[in-house]
């Protein structure tokens, strides 16, 4: 029989022969998927749940804006008298401490007018002894005595003042800080008042002070805030700044909240001056400042991500998971939400597991999934809708992680 078959085989045509052999060799495959890798994919399409622990965090209610980093001491410091320059002490960069000398002037001038206003106080002086020598109880002796006092006052503020110039003559840093401008050379010619100085030769040196101190320990951000979030902020309240070249958050305080709108295109806005501590590093004149004005902070709030909250026949439900892997839908009541998180007030305890997210591996037999499931990264589909978050109550922002959820 065996060698019948075989010559009936050998005589049929080679078409034939090709068909009945891929028919066999689909039937072998057919055996294969169906009793080795259908059991596979079906054991790979096992769901794979996300669960997170319901944990305590801090949460914010911020103000948020813009600003550029200042310095909160910046000094213009000129002469007060008039006169001729007769040093100059520092230089341009360099760090001088309140009370150093940055330069002198002449005081041949304010010398002699010293001299002659404590002349004339003497004077003065001299006229109200003999006045109150012949004072009889008179009215008219009482006048002359109070004349000639009152010229002594006068004098003797002239005197004062004469003094005051001659200190003057020697110009001190008023506040610490660093020198950015030094305009100022041995020779020039200064008038009183800040006017700026002018050079032997008659040319004006800029008329601006000659001297500009700005302080390296006390820095300022002027913050536009709106007409809506002024009102939340006050004097006192924290705030978290982000700064180019500054490592991590920057701290400082709301110092003041203007009461004269700065908007433009009718839109109000208020300035919001933050003071900002010097003892950081990364501070510099200049530098762009992101600003959270935070008005609110709580701590020990129960929370968990908005993605597992989701709304059930109208009512707020999670999806809690218990020792045994066991999932119920318990109904929370939520309070206030940020962008990822949900306060829950009522329905849970720290610690409590939730489902955060259902996955099941995305089918082997094409592209097509059951239900309309969504795809997921590496290879994954939700399975069913991506849970929504209740409507929140405010912005709150997390102010600290989460617990640690289970894979």
């Amino acid at each position: 029989m065996r060698n019948t078959m075989l010559h009936v085989w050998r005589r049929t045509r080679g078409w034939v022969r090709a068909v009945v052999a891929a028919v066999v060799v689909g039937a072998v495959g057919t055996g294969v998927w169906w009793f080795g890798v259908r059991d596979s994919a079906a054991a790979a399409e096992e769901p794979v749940t996300r669960t997170v622990a319901a944990s305590l965090t801090t949460m914010e209610k911020t103000v948020d804006g813009t600003g550029t980093l200042t310095p909160a001491v910046q000094e213009d410091v000129a002469f007060a008298v008039s006169g001729t320059v007769t040093s100059v002490q520092v230089a341009q960069g360099q760090t001088v401490t309140a009370g150093q000398v940055l330069a002198t002037v002449d005081t041949l001038q304010l010398d002699a007018d010293l001299l002659a206003a404590k002349a004339t106080l003497a004077t003065a002086q001299a006229r109200l002894d003999d006045a109150e020598d012949d004072d009889d109880g008179s009215s008219t002796a009482e006048a002359q005595v109070a004349a000639a006092q009152a010229q002594v006052d006068v004098a003797q503020t002239k005197v004062d003042d004469a003094q005051a110039a001659t200190a003057d003559a020697t110009l001190v840093a008023p506040v610490a800080g660093l020198l950015t401008v030094v305009d100022l050379a041995v020779g020039d010619a200064v008038t009183g008042g800040g006017d700026g100085a002018t050079s032997p030769q008659g040319g004006d040196t800029g008329g601006t002070a000659p001297f500009t101190i700005v302080g390296t320990d006390a820095w300022e951000v002027v913050v536009s805030v709106s007409d809506a979030d002024v009102a939340h902020v006050e004097v006192g309240d924290q705030a978290e700044l982000t700064l180019d070249g500054a490592d991590g958050l920057v701290f400082g305080t709301v110092a003041e909240v203007g009461l004269l709108s700065t908007g433009e295109d009718g839109v109000a806005a208020y300035p919001v001056t933050v003071a900002v501590d010097g003892g950081q590093d990364g501070l510099h004149d200049g530098v762009s400042a992101e600003v959270s004005l935070v008005y609110e902070r709580r701590t020990d709030v129960l929370a968990v991500p908005s993605m597992a909250v989701t709304t059930v026949d109208g009512q707020t439900v999670v999806t809690t998971v218990a020792a045994d892997g066991t999932q119920t839908q318990t109904p929370v009541t939520t309070g206030e939400t940020s962008d990822s998180m949900t306060e829950i007030t009522e329905g849970l305890a720290e610690g409590d597991e939730v489902v955060l997210a259902v996955f099941r591996p995305r089918s082997t037999q094409g592209d097509q999934t059951e239900g309309g499931a969504g795809q997921m990264p590496g290879g994954f589909v939700l399975d069913g809708e991506m849970p929504a978050g209740p409507p929140g109550g405010g912005t709150f922002s997390e102010g600290g992680p989460m617990g640690g959820g289970n894979g």
